[in-house]
C-alpha cells in the first residue's frame, strides 16, 4: 500500500538550477498562488457548510480513534465489527496483510501528527506520552520494511516534527526533549540489516529483534522485492539522517534508488513492478502507476522537492515522459510491458493509482489529472467506494474496498490547484458514504463486497493516518489550522516532514556520478510550476470543460475503442482492431485480421475459431497486432463467461442486538424471485422440518410466512424450494453441509436449477457457507427470533429500521445482469445433477504474454498445445461488449502464522455479539492475488 501526496502545485516559476533555498522557500507559494487565482472562477462553498463538513470530519475521527484507544490499544489495529485490537499471531493470518503489524501500536504511531492537523493538541500530547511509556519495538516479529518505514518510522518524524513546532510556539509540549526522534533513529538502525544484499536493494521483510538471516529471525531467504517496496524509502530515511546527523540511513535510501535507476528498461524507460533483489533481473515486467510502483514515482519527485538534488527530478521527468507515453490512455492508466510498451499487461486498473492525479498537480501537470480523476469519481458514484480493481470498461474486478484514502488525496490537492468548489462537493460524497455504509459501533469497517455492502473485520491504520487528514485539510481554512501546512510536505502515508530540512546536515553530495545522467538532456525537462495563466488560460471554466466528456462514462456508455495509440497512427491512420469492436461479419475486419495473420473458421454449429500465425503476418507489428488481439480475445472470451453468472446477494440481520450491522455474503439461484429486480423480502426465519427439505415439511406452521433455513444435501435446490414454498414459507435460505466452508475462502456458490421448468418457483433463493449460515444459527439459539433481510446488496440501517416496506429502483445494471441469468438458466437445463452448482471459470491475472515472434497463436490454449486441429472456441455471439458487471474474482485459503511470542499479555475487549463473530475469517483474495505487491 502507498499513497501520494505533496508539497507543491502550479503558478509559480522556479528559475532553472535555483538554489534549494529558493525552491523551499517558493514551495508553499505555489499553491497559495494556484488558489488565489482560481477561486474567483466559481460560486465557493459557503463558509458555514465548509466549517459544518469539518466538523464532521473531525466527529468522524473521534468515533474511529476513540474506539480504537477503547476496545483495541495497544494492539496495533481495532476490529471493528467484534470490538477488539487486532493482535499477530490471536487471529487468523491475513499472509502479507499482517506484514504492516508489529505489535508496536501501529494505529496510535500512524495518527500522531493527525491529531495536530485536526487541531486536537491535548490528545496528541497524551499520545505521544503513551507511545513512549508503551511501545517497545524489540519485538520478535517479522515485518515489512516498507510498511514499517512508510507508517511507523514515518509516523514517528511527523510526530517529532509537530512536536517540536509545537514545543516552539510555548504552549504545549514544553517536556518534550526529542524522544520520538530517538525511537525513530533506534527503528532505523532496527531496518539497516536489510540492506545487506550485493545491489543495496532491501530484503521486503525483517525481523525487529534478530534481523535477517539468523535461525531466530525466521526471513531472510527471499529473493524478490516490488519497485515500491525498494524505492519507497527516501523521505524518512533522508529525514532521519538530516534530523539526526547520521548519514547512514540517506545513504542506503540513495543506494536503493540508483540501483533501481540503473536497472530501468533503456529503450522505455519504464521499470517492472517486481525485482529480484540479488541479480537485479525484473521478476514481473508489467509496468503501471499502480500496486507494487506507486510510491517509487511519488518519491523521486518528492526527494527533489525535500532533498534539492536535481538528479532525483531528472529521474522523474524521464519516467513521467514514459508513463504519459505509453501508460496514459486518458482517462485510463494501464499497465504495460516494459520491453513492447506499446503492448497492454492487462485489462484492468488497481485503485491505488488513484494517488496520480495528485501527483500531477505537483508536477503541474492539470489536465490528465482532472481527467483520470473524473473518471474515479464515477466509479465511485457507482458502487459508493472504489473497488480495489475495475475493469477498463468500468466493471468490478475485486470487489473490495479497504477504506484507502488515495481518492480524497488527489481531491484535496486538485482543489488546492483549481480551487474549483466542485472537489469540495467530491468530498462531501466521501464523507456521506463513509458515515452511510462504513460507520459501525466501533469505528468503520472495511468493505467487503462493494456491491453486496458487506464488511470486513478490519480498520487500517492509513485510514486515520490519511483518509481524515486529507479530507479535513479539503474543508478547512487557513486560520482553521494551528501551523502553516505549506512550510511541510507529505509523505506517501501523509506523513509531515518540513522543507527546511533541505538544508541541515546536508553531507550527501547532491550528483552521483555513477548514474548515467550524461545520456539526458537537461533542455528536455520542465524546471518551473507551471504558471496559471497557462493552465486556465483566461476560461473560469477549464476544470467542468474537461470534466464534461466524462460524466456518463461509466453508467450511460461502454467505452469502446479506448487504445493504445501508436505513433504510427497519429498522422490519421485508423487505430489496431480491438477485441471487443471485432464483428465477424464485417469483410473490413476480417481482411484486417489477414493481416495480422490471424485465421477465422466458421464451424458447423456455429462458432468460430480464431488461429493466428505470426509469420503470416504483414509486419512485425501487425503480428504484435494480432498477439494482442489473440490475447484481448482470450480475455474477453473468459469475462463474458462470468458474466452468465449472477451477481452475489446479502443476508442482513436486521433484528436486535445486530439491527442491520451484519451483512453475510450469499450465493444466488438460477430460479425462483430475482432480488435485483424486485423488492427485498424482509422476514422471520424458522428452521425446516426436515432439515434438508427434501420432502413435505412436518412443521408447515413453523415456516408460514417466515424465511426457511435448509441444509444442503440429498435433493435438488429446486425441490427443496417448492417443499418450502407449498409450506408457505415466504424464502429460504440453503446453507451448506461442508463445515467450515466459507465465502471468505470458496468460490462464489450458485444454486441451478433441475432440468425442467422452474417458474413455478415464485420465492427468493439464497445459499450460505457454512461459517455464515452458523451465525444466523447461533442468533437462533441466542435470541430466539432473528429477522433478517434478503437483497441484492445491503440496506442502509438507518433506512432499515425508519421504513420496513422501503425499497430500492433495479437499475439498469442489475437488468443486463438478470439477462445474463436467463442465458445462465437455458444452458443449464440440460443438468440433471443432485445439488447442482455452477462454479466460477476465474482469470489468471498474471499470465505473460507470448513473444510474436512464437510461430502460432491459438485463442484459448496454452503454448505447449497450439494446434489449428485443437483450438477452442469462440463464440461471436457473446463479442457484443456489453456492459455488464464483473461479479465474482477466485478465492484463496490463506495460512495461518503462528507467531514466535504469542503469550505476549494484549487485552482484548469483547461484547456480546462476539460469540458470534469470532471466527470470522478475513477476505485476503486480493491482497494475494497481488501476490507479493506491498498494498
Amino acid at each position: 500500500m502507498s499513497e501520494a501526496g505533496g508539497g507543491r502545485g502550479c503558478g509559480c516559476r522556479v528559475p532553472q538550477r535555483a538554489p534549494w533555498s529558493l525552491v523551499a522557500a517558493t514551495a508553499s507559494l505555489c499553491l497559495v498562488l494556484a488558489t488565489s487565482v482560481c477561486t474567483a472562477r466559481a460560486a465557493p462553498m459557503s463558509r458555514e457548510e465548509k466549517q459544518k463538513l469539518g466538523n464532521q470530519v473531525l466527529e468522524m475521527f473521534d468515533h474511529a480513534y476513540g474506539n480504537y484507544m477503547e476496545h483495541a490499544y495497544p494492539a496495533d489495529e481495532l476490529m471493528p465489527l467484534t470490538c477488539r485490537g487486532r493482535v499477530r499471531g490471536q487471529e487468523p493470518s491475513r499472509g502479507d496483510v499482517d506484514d504492516a503489524l508489529g505489535k508496536f501500536s501501529l494505529t496510535l504511531i500512524d495518527s500522531l501528527d493527525t491529531l495536530v492537523v485536526l487541531n486536537k493538541t491535548k490528545e496528541f500530547e497524551d499520545a505521544v506520552r503513551k507511545v513512549l511509556r508503551d511501545v517497545n519495538l524489540d519485538n520478535d516479529v517479522v515485518v515489512s520494511v516498507f510498511e514499517t518505514n512508510i507508517r511507523v518510522l514515518g509516523g514517528l518524524l511527523g510526530g517529532h516534527s509537530l512536536a517540536i513546532m509545537l514545543k516552539e510556539k510555548g504552549e504545549y509540549m514544553q517536556w518534550y526533549n526529542d524522544e520520538l526522534l530517538q525511537m525513530a533513529k533506534q527503528l532505523g538502525y532496527r531496518l539497516l540489516p536489510a540492506f545487506n544484499t550485493t545491489s543495496g536493494l532491501p530484503y521486503p521483510r525483517i525481523n525487529l529483534k534478530f534481523g535477517i538471516r539468523k535461525p531466530e529471525a525466521r526471513t531472510g531467504t527471499e529473493t524478490d522485492t516490488c519497485t515500491a517496496c525498494a524505492g519507497t524509502l527516501i523521505l524518512e530515511f533522508a529525514a532521519l539522517s538530516r534530523f539526526t546527523g547520521a548519514t547512514i540511513f540517506e545513504e542506503y535510501a540513495r543506494k536503493a534508488l540508483d540501483f533501481l535507476w540503473e536497472k530501468r528498461q533503456r529503450s522505455s524507460n519504464l521499470v517492472g513492478v517486481t525485482i529480484n533483489i540479488h541479480t537485479g533481473d525484473w521478476v514481473r515486467k508489467d509496468s503501471g502507476v499502480g500496486a507494487g510502483i506507486d510510491s517509487y514515482y511519488e518519491y523521486l519527485l518528492k526527494a527533489y522537492v525535500l532533498l534539492g538534488d536535481d538528479s532525483f527530478l531528472e529521474r522523474f521527468n524521464t519516467h513521467y515522459d514514459a508513463i504519459m507515453r505509453y501508460i496514459s490512455q486518458p482517462p485510463l492508466l494501464l499497465d504495460v510491458h516494459i520491453h513492447k510498451p506499446m503492448l497492454n499487461a492487462r485489462t484492468w486498473m488497481d485503485s491505488l493509482l488513484a494517488f496520480f492525479p495528485g501527483l500531477q498537480v505537483l508536477k503541474g501537470d492539470i489536465r490528465p489529472a482532472i481527467e483520470t480523476h473524473e473518471m474515479l469519481y464515477q466509479v465511485i458514484k457507482k458502487h459508493n467506494f472504489l473497488p480495489e480493481a475495475f475493469t477498463t470498461d468500468f466493471r468490478v474486478h475485486w470487489a473490495q474496498h479497504p477504506l484507502r484514502p488515495e481518492f480524497a488525496e488527489s481531491t484535496y490537492f486538485l482543489y488546492k490547484a483549481t480551487g474549483d468548489p466542485y472537489y469540495l462537493e467530491v468530498g462531501k460524497t466521501l464523507i456521506e458514504n463513509l458515515n452511510k455504509y462504513a460507520r459501525v459501533p466501533c469505528g468503520f469497517a472495511a468493505m467487503k463486497d462493494v456491491r453486496t455492502g458487506s464488511h470486513e473485520d478490519r480498520m487500517d491504520s492509513f485510514f486515520l493516518a490519511e483518509m481524515f487528514k486529507y479530507l479535513y485539510l479539503l474543508f478547512a481554512d487557513k486560520e482553521d489550522i494551528i501551523f502553516d501546512i505549506e512550510d511541510y510536505i507529505f509523505t506517501t502515508e501523509a506523513h509531515l516532514l518540513p522543507l527546511w530540512l533541505s538544508t541541515t546536515n546536508r553531507s550527501i553530495s547532491k550528483k552521483n556520478t555513477t548514474s548515467e545522467y550524461t545520456e539526458l538532456d537537461d533542455s528536455n525537462f520542465d524546471w518551473t510550476c507551471p504558471n496559471t495563466q497557462i493552465l486556465f488560460p483566461n476560461d473560469p471554466l477549464y476544470a467542468q470543460s474537461i470534466r464534461e466528456p466524462l460524466k456518463n462514462v461509466v453508467d450511460k456508455s461502454c467505452p469502446r475503442g479506448i487504445i493504445r495509440v501508436e505513433e504510427s497512427f497519429r498522422s490519421g491512420a485508423k487505430p489496431p482492431l480491438r477485441a471487443r469492436d471485432f464483428m465477424a461479419t464485417n469483410p473490413e475486419h476480417l481482411e484486417i485480421l489477414k493481416k495480422m495473420g490471424v485465421s477465422l473458421i466458421h464451424l458447423k454449429d456455429g462458432r468460430v475459431q480464431l488461429v493466428q500465425h505470426a509469420i503470416q503476418a504483414a509486419s512485425a507489428i501487425d503480428a504484435e497486432d494480432g498477439l494482442r488481439f489473440m490475447q484481448e480475445m482470450i480475455e474477453l472470451s473468459s469475462q463474458q463467461q462470468k458474466e452468465q453468472q449472477l451477481p452475489p446477494r446479502a443476508v442482513q440481520i436486521i433484528s436486535h442486538p445486530f439491527f442491520g450491522r451484519v451483512v453475510l455474503t450469499a450465493g444466488p439461484a438460477q430460479f425462483g424471485l430475482d432480488l435485483s429486480k424486485h423488492k427485498e423480502t424482509r422476514g422471520f426465519v424458522a428452521s425446516s422440518k426436515p432439515y434438508n427439505g427434501c420432502s413435505e415439511l412436518t412443521n408447515p406452521e413453523a415456516v408460514m410466512g417466515k424465511i426457511a433455513l435448509i441444509q444442503r444435501g440429498q435433493c435438488m435446490f429446486a425441490e427443496k424450494a417448492r417443499n418450502i414454498q407449498n409450506a408457505g414459507a415466504i424464502g429460504g435460505i440453503v446453507i451448506d453441509d461442508n463445515e467450515g466452508s466459507s465465502s471468505d475462502t470458496a468460490p462464489l456458490f450458485q444454486m441451478a436449477g433441475d432440468g425442467k421448468d422452474t417458474d413455478d418457483i415464485k420465492i427468493p433463493m439464497l445459499f450460505l457457507f457454512s461459517k455464515e449460515g452458523s451465525i444466523i444459527l447461533d442468533a437462533i439459539r441466542e435470541h430466539e427470533e432473528v429477522e433478517v433481510l434478503l437483497s441484492d446488496k445491503a440496506r442502509d440501517r438507518a433506512a432499515i429500521l425508519k421504513d420496513p416496506e422501503s425499497e430500492d429502483q433495479p437499475s439498469s445494471e442489475n437488468d443486463s445482469q438478470s439477462q445474463s441469468a436467463e442465458q445462465t438458466l437455458s444452458l443449464s437445463k440440460t443438468v440433471d445433477l443432485v445439488d447442482q452448482e455452477t462454479p466460477e471459470n476465474p482469470l489468471d491475472s498474471h499470465s505473460e504474454p507470448l513473444s510474436p515472434a512464437d510461430t502460432e497463436e491459438t485463442a484459448g490454449l496454452a503454448p505447449s498445445e497450439q494446434t489449428p486441429s485443437s483450438t477452442e472456441s469462440l463464440e461471436t455471439t457473446r463479442l457484443d461488449g456489453e456492459c455488464t458487471e464483473l461479479d465474482n474474482q477466485p478465492k484463496e485459503q490463506s495460512e495461518t502464522e503462528e507467531d514466535s511470542n504469542p503469550n505476549v499479555s494484549w487485552g482484548k475487549k469483547v461484547q456480546p455479539i462476539d460469540s458470534i463473530l469470532a471466527d470470522w475469517n478475513e477476505d485476503i483474495e486480493a491482497f494475494e492475488m497481488m501476490e507479493k505487491d506491498e498494498l
